[in-house]
């Protein structure tokens, strides 16, 4: 019994970090969020989250599209990564493809953008790939 009750309050835990994380991506400190990014890219990436960020994905793409546009260099770099995971997460139902039509357009503009970072460009392409891979409902 105490043993399921530690596990729940570690998973409460985790679930508060990542809700401030996410909060972050939306602080006026280009290093702040940078670190939510690089926090959130690691908790994507290392488990299977896609229960709650469900309820999230909204929100989510919000921010992480903000960070697209707004952001340079690195913070782009780390939201198209986010944002590939994310769709991972997400995987190839409705959510998926709803993240994934959402910020098309702007991974495109950031890909084609001749003065954005290579490492944004790059970031971008992989996200666009793997989301088309993914989640993209229209084959074309």
């Amino acid at each position: 019994g105490s043993e399921a009750a530690g596990e729940q309050g570690q998973e409460e835990e985790a679930e508060d970090r990542l809700k401030e994380h996410m909060d972050n991506l939306l602080d006026k400190s280009t290093k702040t969020r940078q670190v939510a990014l690089q926090s959130l890219r690691l908790a994507f990436s290392s488990k299977t989250l896609s229960e709650f960020l469900l309820e999230r994905r909204l929100m989510l793409t919000d921010s992480l599209e903000k960070c697209l546009k707004k952001g340079k260099g690195e913070e782009q770099a780390l939201a198209g990564t986010v944002l590939t995971l994310l769709c991972l997460q997400m995987g190839s139902g409705p959510e998926g493809e709803e993240v994934f039509r959402n910020l098309k357009p702007l991974l495109i503009s950031v890909l084609t953008d001749s003065t954005a970072s290579p490492s944004a460009r790059q970031s971008c392409a992989t996200a666009l790939g793997m989301c088309c891979y993914v989640a993209a409902a229209d084959l074309e």
